[in-house]
């Protein structure tokens, strides 16, 4: 078996990211501009390929008071990034799941960038890890 064809089946399908920011930038949470922005320039950051422009929706405040926030999508060629916020912790969490490789340091950089939050945790997880067996 060829090294190129052994390191591919030694690979996972996709990688999943997911990323929490605690004690965002004031007003962050509630800002659909903000948020559709982030989604719409992480993509390239990631050096990915958008099936469409995001998607993002505000959860009403008034009916679900410990919900409201914003929640948004972009779909990708590669897989898809989500981010759902609270405005009530001002909270945000990312996901990003991919068959194509990227940088968490970059991803972390890009976010800090965007939301200045005061701590942010990491969760990243190989998924498929046999698909290519």
């Amino acid at each position: 078996m060829s090294d190129e064809l052994q390191k591919k089946e030694s690979q996972p399908f996709g990688y999943f990211l997911g990323v929490d920011l605690y004690d965002c930038k004031e007003g962050a949470c509630d800002d659909v501009t903000l948020c559709y922005d982030f989604l719409e320039k992480i993509v390239d950051e990631l050096k990915m390929k958008k099936q469409s422009p995001p998607y993002v929706f505000r959860s009403d405040a008034v009916e679900y008071p410990d919900k409201a926030g914003i929640s948004g999508w972009v779909p990708l060629i590669e897989s898809g990034i989500q981010i759902h916020t609270l405005s009530v912790k001002n909270f945000i969490s990312i996901d990003i799941y991919s068959c194509r490789k990227f940088d968490i340091s970059e991803v972390k950089k890009f976010v800090a960038s965007y939301f200045f939050p005061s701590k942010i945790e990491e969760h990243f997880i190989e998924r498929g890890i046999e698909y290519n067996s």
